[in-house]
């Protein structure tokens, strides 16, 4: 219960808490002491003196721990967005790390040719302002302000678009020098790494040498954060090309959403960790993170190989409407080589296993095979008449992955948690990891599954991503710390949101609060944004 006045200085006492630090360390029972949004002393319960006590939240003996980090978001675009986005906030997510998968809203080319702003500008209620440099976004998001705070990265997709266009060949020197340039520019305007998402275009045409000339450019401890060419039955050759981008550059290393996709590949994610362990006692500072789900969600035209994509959408469209190019095509979807360089979703998880989520809502919900049977054509067919029907847009569910490989992965301590998760302005059914990853880890893989005891799932969401990106003041309840907290029921927690209904409220979060300031309780908006754009340590 919060009693007294609930001063605009974010000062409070919260008694009877159990807290769980971050660190790992099991729970102890006290209070907390906020003063002006930071952590000012913790101690024994009941043991303040009566001048400290109001306000006050009693915490009634339930965890307080750090405000969660997600260190995989892509809701980018969220503090422009006039509506407040809510979906990472009620899961106790108080810091979001943006700019994943080679994809963020700068640099932007002079032309104003940046695909993913695009879409996001045509999709969100959004409200617009031109920028072109890291540094004049920055200055934007500043102003708006986030419901969550923001850690940025820069994607190497929009350094590589700004620099030569969405076409397929390789990186010149000259290219090199012109995206390390602006690399520079946003690292000194204050964005925590660059990111990479080499199986979407442009990124799919670099090759390693660009990567870790770039990545090169990083200033000690910033992060090279990548989605790998392959995740399937390249896991391992595109794991040793992130080991060797890594030790090229002398950064550190994090794997995007780690997995072995594909049935046949299944069991694979243990092999990998022997890699990447073996990686870490060599030196390498590599982490990797997961999400707590046995299926991905990505843009539809990944499902088509990388030269379809050469010279960007309208290209790409003028390809597909070329009965010789669709002839072709088919037979690679449908008959693919071995070939580690492509990730083939259609042979990985085959088009029964492949649901349209969001973009053509007459097909929310459907599976490609389902939509080819309604639409009383072949599966392929049904592919491009989605993507031709929505511009590229559409969004699916590829279930494609094995929790068994998923809870391997949680077990190793170098695993961090991340949602992957967007805001909710593309409409269609969300992957319900948009709202529920951080309740669902806490509630079905800690308190149901038993992979991870609750310190050591919570040290994954709090100080372990805080270490791998720097984020500053946050991460563990200390002295000095900022009052980023979350206070919520261990025999409650919880997500029961699925893929046909993803967008519920978690179960068993009583409030989260923000320097200080209760933003959410029991599933309530506070109404003011308190979220900053944070910088690196």
């Amino acid at each position: 219960m919060l009693t007294g006045e609930h001063g605009a200085g974010g000062s409070v006492v919260i008694r009877d808490a159990t807290i769980v630090d971050g660190t790992g360390a099991a729970g102890y029972p006290g209070d907390v002491v906020v003063e002006d949004g930071v952590i000012q002393a913790i101690a024994p319960p009941h043991s303040l003196s009566s001048d400290r006590i109001s306000p006050r939240i009693d915490a009634g003996g339930l965890v307080v721990c750090p405000g969660f980090i997600d260190v995989h978001s892509h809701a980018d675009e969220a503090p422009l967005l006039t509506e407040d986005d809510l979906a990472k906030i009620s899961q106790g997510v108080t810091t979001e790390v943006t700019g994943n998968c080679g994809t963020s809203l700068a640099p932007v080319a002079a032309n104003g040719d940046n695909e993913f702003l695009r879409s996001v500008c045509n999709a969100a209620t959004f409200r617009y302002e031109h920028w072109r440099s890291v540094a004049e976004l920055f200055t934007i998001i500043d102003r708006r302000r986030g419901v969550t705070n923001s850690c940025p990265l820069i994607g190497h997709g929009e350094l590589r678009l700004a620099v030569m266009g969405p076409v397929s060949r390789e990186a010149t020197a000259e290219d090199v020098r012109a995206m390390g340039a602006l690399l520079a520019e946003g690292l000194e305007a204050g964005a925590f790494g660059m990111s990479t998402g080499l199986i979407y275009p442009p990124g799919l045409y670099s090759n390693t040498e660009e990567l870790a000339a770039l990545a090169a450019y990083l200033p000690p401890g910033r992060v090279y954060a990548t989605h790998m060419r392959n995740e399937g039955s390249g896991l391992l050759e595109s794991i040793d090309e992130a080991l060797v981008i890594g030790r090229r550059a002398g950064c550190r290393v994090q794997i995007s959403h780690l997995k072995s996709a594909g049935m046949s590949n299944w069991g694979g994610v243990a092999r990998a960790l022997e890699v990447l362990d073996a990686a870490r006692a060599d030196g390498v500072p590599v982490t990797q993170d997961v999400y707590p789900y046995d299926a991905a969600a990505t843009s539809m035209r990944v499902c088509l190989p990388p030269w379809v994509h050469d010279g960007g959408s309208g290209a790409m469209r003028r390809r597909l409407h070329d009965p010789s190019v669709l002839s072709e095509l088919r037979r690679q979807v449908e008959e693919p080589a071995d070939d580690a360089s492509w990730e083939n979703i259609i042979a990985s998880a085959g088009y029964e296993r492949i649901v349209v989520a969001a973009g053509d809502h007459r097909f929310a919900g459907m599976t490609l095979k389902h939509i080819a049977d309604h639409l009383q054509v072949e599966p392929f067919d049904a592919l491009i008449h989605v993507l031709m029907k929505e511009d590229f847009d559409s969004v699916i569910a590829v279930f494609d992955m094995s929790e068994q490989d998923m809870e391997t992965a949680l077990r190793s301590p170098f695993t961090a948690i991340g949602s992957d998760g967007g805001t909710a302005v593309f409409g269609g059914l969300a992957h319900p990891r948009q709202y529920g990853t951080f309740p669902r880890l806490l509630g079905r893989y800690v308190r149901d599954r038993g992979v991870l005891d609750m310190p050591e799932a919570i040290r994954r969401m709090t100080s372990l991503p805080a270490s791998i990106f720097g984020v500053p003041g946050r991460g563990t309840i200390a002295i000095g710390k900022v009052a980023d907290l979350v206070c919520f029921d261990p025999a409650e927690i919880g997500h029961s949101g699925d893929f046909s209904n993803p967008a519920v409220p978690p179960t068993g979060i009583a409030w989260v609060m923000q320097a200080g300031h209760v933003a959410m309780r029991h599933g309530r908006w506070a109404g003011t944004r308190r979220g900053s754009r944070l910088v690196p340590e």
